[in-house]
């Protein structure tokens, strides 16, 4: 017999939650995760293995990656009094900003919106609060302020673009919300490079903060996020942070990209183009209504009732993209699709059309 009960020996709010699923996706054409479908020449790989050569991995990597602070910093022109905080992908930076709080403390965000945001609350306990957008997935300005002047939330999260429903908001509306808001505002900026230059990275200021990955930019395998406010907010997440949180070669290789922006810009009009295409093939077809997006994916409306078949007939077809339609209020008959290849996209469209 078991010598402890885990009812008790974990907490409540970890019990109750279902782990993160992430879709097996071999064999199949992945477009369901917003990654980048472009790789890197072999030319550049191999100039890239070179600078991996003399990567110290019997040392501890710079805890505060200096280099690569000091490189993302200047690309994004921030200021001498704007900090960067590094994170093990955006997600390390979310469960950090949440675990500052004050336990009891309220934290604010839209519905639908990146899952983290709520995954993250419920397992440190904080009180998750999630406002419905509007039909067109625009926010409801009077009933976030309502919900600002009711919960004093220590935290609202904007994603901008929005995930899953690719659209950014009015930036009048995000305004209002940081006048109104006590606590801090967090932009959460992870498709940037495809929402033609729409960013709040110049507007940092008191209780604003802009979080960024490179995953999308095509550099998902390494897992670095990061986020960038005025010094003292920054420095009280450093207090938190796990030493050493960002390895060597994601410093190293993150840096070396980047010093080749140039082939991730042409990648990334690639696939603004795509998205363009795949958005009127879309409208097309008899039955599908797609959203208009900023973002490197596209959510789409289904018949009524048929989200879960259609889905189920296209990954039968070999490929895979997301089912949103379980999440229900606005998603409900919805699937989401990330821009891939011309060929990937190809691919999907045919097998959209026979899957229905």
């Amino acid at each position: 017999m078991s010598k402890f009960n885990l009812q008790t020996l974990f907490r409540p709010e970890v019990l109750a939650l279902s782990a993160y699923h992430v879709a097996n996706a071999q064999g199949f054409i992945k477009l369901d995760a917003m990654e980048n479908p472009y790789t890197w020449s072999d030319e550049i790989k191999q100039t890239w293995l070179a600078e991996l050569k003399d990567c110290a991995l019997n040392r501890y990597p710079d805890p505060e990656a200096r280099e690569l602070v000091a490189t993302l910093k200047m690309l994004n022109q921030l200021p001498d009094e704007i900090d960067l905080l590094l994170g093990n992908g955006s997600d390390e930076i979310i469960q950090l900003l949440l675990m500052a709080l004050p336990s009891n403390s309220h934290v604010l965000s839209t519905t639908p919106s990146f899952v983290m945001y709520k995954q993250i609350s419920d397992y440190l306990g904080l009180n998750y609060h999630g406002v419905s957008l509007t039909d067109n997935f625009e926010l409801d300005l009077s009933a976030m302020l309502a919900a600002i002047e009711q919960y004093n939330p220590a935290i609202i999260f904007l994603a901008y673009p929005n995930n899953p429903t690719g659209n950014l908001f009015n930036v009048d509306s995000i305004n209002a919300i940081i006048d109104a808001a006590n606590g801090l505002v967090i932009i959460d900026e992870a498709y940037e490079p495809f929402a033609n230059n729409a960013s709040f990275m110049h507007n940092i200021m008191n209780n604003v903060l802009v979080m960024r990955t490179v995953s999308k930019l095509g550099l998902a395998g390494l897992r670095l996020g990061y986020i960038a406010g005025e010094h003292k907010i920054i420095e009280q997440l450093h207090k938190i942070r796990l030493p050493y949180n960002i390895n060597v070669l994601t410093q190293t290789t993150v840096q070396f990209a980047l010093k080749h922006k140039k082939i991730f810009d042409e990648q990334t009009t690639a696939i603004c183009n795509e998205r363009a295409l795949m958005f009127n093939a879309l409208n097309s077809l008899n039955g599908i209504t797609a959203y208009e997006s900023a973002a490197n994916f596209i959510l789409f409306k289904t018949p009524e009732n048929q989200a879960t078949q259609i889905f189920e007939a296209i990954k039968a077809q070999g490929v895979l993209i997301k089912n949103v339609h379980p999440q229900g209020g606005l998603l409900t008959d919805c699937l989401r699709v990330t821009v891939g290849t011309p060929d990937e996209n190809q691919a999907f469209l045919q097998a959209l059309k026979s899957a229905f």
